[in-house]
C-alpha cells in the first residue's frame, strides 16, 4: 500500500501524535503507553521527594493529579488493549500507592487502592467510556458520540424495555469490532445494575455508588488477577 503512494511514500511515518496521543499503524497504541510509562516513572521519582515536607492529605492531592493527569488522559483509547499492556498502566498507579502509603511492595495494591478510593487502571478507562454514555443519553455530549448510542427498542413488549438498555451493533470483527466505541460503549452500559443507569445526576453517577459496585467485583488482589474488558458485575 505504502509503495501505491509514489513520490509521497517516503513521507510515510509509522507513528503520529494527535492532541498528545502516540498512534500506531495497528492502533495497538504500544509507543503511547512506552511513552507514559516512561514520564510517569521519572516523574513518581521527582514526587516522592516531597514526601518530608508535605501533609498526607496534601500529598495525596498531588499524587491524585499525577493519576489523573498521565493514566486518565484520552484512557478511553486504551479500551480493548492486551493485558500486557494494560497491566504496564498499572504497574504505574501501583507505583504511585507505595511511596504515598509507605506500603510494602509485597503488600496487596488493591485494599489499598480501595482505602484511597482510586479505581484500578482497567476500571478507570471503563468508567471514562460509560461516562461519555450517561453524557450522550443526557445530552451533555457532542452529536457525533449520541450518534453512536441507540436505545434498544424490543419488537415487543418486554420486561427489560424500560429499563435503560442500549442496542449493541454486531461486529465483524472479535479484537477491532469488540474495541469500537458503538459496541463496546453499550456492552458496558448493558452490564451496570439499573439504579445506577438512571442515576439522575452526572454527580450521581460519579458518586461512590458507582466506585463500590466496582470493588464489590473485584477479584482478592489486582496483581494476581488477568485484566479483562468488561466489569463483571454479577459478584
Amino acid at each position: 500500500m505504502v509503495q501505491d503512494l509514489g513520490h509521497l511514500s517516503p513521507f510515510i511515518k509509522p507513528y503520529a501524535k494527535n492532541v498528545g496521543v502516540i498512534l500506531d499503524t495497528e492502533l495497538c497504541l504500544d509507543k503511547q503507553i512506552s511513552s507514559v510509562v516512561k514520564n510517569s516513572f521519572y516523574q513518581l521519582r521527582m514526587l516522592s521527594r516531597l514526601k518530608s515536607f508535605l501533609s498526607f492529605n496534601d500529598l495525596e492531592k498531588v499524587f491524585h493529579a499525577f493519576i489523573t493527569s498521565r493514566l486518565d488522559y484520552c484512557n478511553s483509547l486504551y479500551f480493548g488493549l492486551s493485558q500486557s499492556s494494560l497491566r504496564r498502566l498499572q504497574l504505574v498507579q501501583n507505583a504511585a500507592v507505595r511511596p504515598l502509603t509507605g506500603a510494602r511492595r509485597r503488600e496487596h495494591i488493591t485494599p489499598i487502592l480501595d482505602s484511597l478510593h482510586w479505581l484500578p487502571v482497567v476500571f478507570r478507562i471503563q468508567f471514562k467510556v460509560l461516562l461519555f454514555v450517561f453524557k450522550a443519553l443526557n445530552g451533555l455530549a457532542p452529536a457525533y458520540i449520541n450518534f453512536l448510542v441507540q436505545p434498544y427498542s424490543a419488537q415487543r413488549s418486554l420486561r427489560s424495555s424500560n429499563k435503560g438498555l442500549l442496542f449493541v451493533p454486531p461486529s465483524r470483527l472479535k479484537q477491532g469490532g469488540d474495541g469500537a466505541f458503538s459496541v463496546a460503549a453499550p456492552h458496558l452500559w448493558n452490564q451496570l445494575p439499573q439504579d445506577i443507569r438512571s442515576a439522575p445526576s452526572i454527580d450521581v453517577f460519579k458518586s461512590r455508588h458507582f466506585y463500590e459496585g466496582v470493588y464489590d467485583c473485584l477479584q482478592p488482589d489486582l496483581e494476581e488477577r488477568e485484566t479483562g474488558q468488561y466489569i463483571n458485575w454479577t459478584h
